[in-house]
């Protein structure tokens, strides 16, 4: 299934970091940004979780929710949250299902070994969850601004 600008977003239902089961269904009503991300407590995830972090408030005045999304644990996402302060829920998507149906699980290679992996990837889902704005193979600097951007000049309340 190929995601389409324009149509509903393929809901899922994963573990988050408050010890609930979500689905993104259960986010209507308001604005969702939908990040996916490698792995916790690496230096560029660690950067984009701050950055989502500190213009946490600004998101929220735009009647928008920040979703992380990563294969890491509960655990895990538990110890990123209380290290970095992340006042926004993280999804454990162990079994990549979410990844696969956002097309965001893909071969990827370093230092020269190959293995399949979350490719950094952000979707924002307006309030009727209908898929409105992609970004994939996400560069990190100036990405949480532009997402802000995004919704602040196309999905007023």
């Amino acid at each position: 299934m190929s995601l389409q600008i324009g149509q509903l977003a393929p809901d899922f239902e994963l573990p988050a970091s408050n010890g609930k089961t979500v689905r993104l269904s259960d986010f209507r009503g308001k604005n969702v940004v939908l990040y996916f991300y490698p792995k916790d407590m690496t230096p560029g995830c660690t950067t984009e979780a701050c950055d989502f972090r500190d213009y946490h408030q600004q998101f929220a005045d735009l009647n928008a929710v920040i979703l992380g999304v990563s294969t890491d644990s509960i655990e895990r996402h538990k110890k990123f949250i209380e290290k970095y302060n992340l006042p926004f829920l993280l999804l454990a998507d162990e079994e990549h299902k979410a990844a696969e149906k956002y097309g965001v699980w893909k071969l990827k290679k370093n230092f020269g070994k190959e293995y399949m992996g979350i490719e950094r990837s952000t979707f924002v889902i307006d309030k009727d969850g209908k898929l409105v704005k992609e970004w994939r193979k996400v560069k990190v600097k100036g990405h949480v601004e532009e997402a802000l951007d995004y919704i602040a000049e196309n999905l007023k309340q």
